[in-house]
């Protein structure tokens, strides 16, 4: 008799499941060889399921702009209001801030680190971020005690907030603890803060402490004006960790690279092969991956279009 094998039919996996399976895979997979596979797929990285969290951090930092922004409102328009986090560097503009926080309403995570926004567009939408407990604010050199203080006023939630800054946008300049007083007043539940090459004074620091009572780390590499009473800090605050405001690393160091890796990837993927079928306005991102100054004329790019059952005759791509 011969022996039944049962055959495992992946296509007929709820999308929940699948979006959970497709999360360990590249975003360059998710968008171009993926949908090829069958329907389900398909339909599975066009919907909601694989878009709860978003990492684009490393691709934007090389893009262009109108690609950074183009990339953005699909993939976030893709999660359908489930977006739980998003890291992504160099937004260029309010405009693209304010369509982020617009969908932010399951949102916890956001990193934004090198971003153009302003105070004003940070005023105007912070009330749509309450749900975020995880904010990267580091090197926004737009934003100051306006923004944290909207920020501080409507994220009763928020538990680490980084804001550091880079040691050259601190040389010969006054103190500014502005910044300093708006978090001491307005985050009472903070339990990491990092400050990094801040031009803020002691007094300020002291305000943090007593306006942030929970902290557990407070990072001040480079906040060369702090002037913190060691043994007094271990009497009075035993159980926080203070970094600084000596350096004895690199200024950049990134903590918090488990917050923001689920779709990353290295520099080889500054542009893919990509698949814009299910979009009525696919041609407003036709061009999103030419790149004017020629750094990917060695990279062969298409669109593709269709339903998904013509995968053969276009050619989709191996898996990288």
């Amino acid at each position: 008799m011969e022996e039944q094998i049962e055959f495992r039919h992946w296509d007929e996996l709820i999308p929940d499941a699948l979006g959970l399976i497709f999360s360990n895979l590249s975003l360059q997979e998710v968008l171009t060889v993926i949908p090829s596979v069958c329907k389900s797929w398909r339909k599975a990285v066009t919907g909601p399921y694989c878009w709860q969290e978003v990492d684009i951090e490393e691709w934007s930092s090389r893009c262009q702009p109108h690609h950074l922004d183009r990339m953005l409102r699909m993939l976030i328009t893709r999660s359908s209001g489930s977006l739980r986090k998003l890291c992504v560097s160099g937004l260029h503009n309010d405009s693209i801030f304010s369509f982020i926080t617009e969908n932010a309403g399951s949102l916890q995570t956001l990193r934004v680190r090198r971003s153009e926004m302003s105070d004003s567009v940070v005023e105007r939408t912070a009330g749509r971020l309450s749900t975020i407990t995880f904010l990267d604010l580091s090197y926004c050199g737009k934003i100051g005690a306006r923004a944290l203080e909207a920020i501080g006023r409507h994220c009763k939630l928020l538990v680490t907030l980084c804001r550091n800054m880079h040691p050259l946008d601190a040389a010969g300049k006054l103190l500014q603890d502005d910044e300093a007083n708006a978090i001491a007043t307005t985050m009472p539940r903070l339990k990491r803060l990092e400050m990094a090459y801040h031009l803020i004074s002691t007094g300020s620091v002291m305000n943090i402490l007593a306006g942030c009572p929970q902290l557990e780390l407070l990072d001040l590499r480079g906040c060369w004006d702090v002037k913190l009473d060691s043994q007094l800090m271990k009497e009075k605050f035993p159980k926080l960790k203070v970094l600084g405001p000596f350096v004895m690393d690199y200024y950049e160091m990134d903590d918090w690279d488990d917050d923001c890796s689920d779709y990353s990837y290295n520099s080889e993927y500054l542009a893919w092969e990509f698949e814009m079928g299910d979009y009525d306005d696919y041609d407003i991102y036709d061009g999103m991956w030419h790149d004017d100054e020629g750094r990917f004329e060695e990279l062969e790019l298409r669109f593709y279009e269709g339903d998904g059952e013509e995968a053969g005759i276009l050619g989709w791509p191996q898996s990288p």
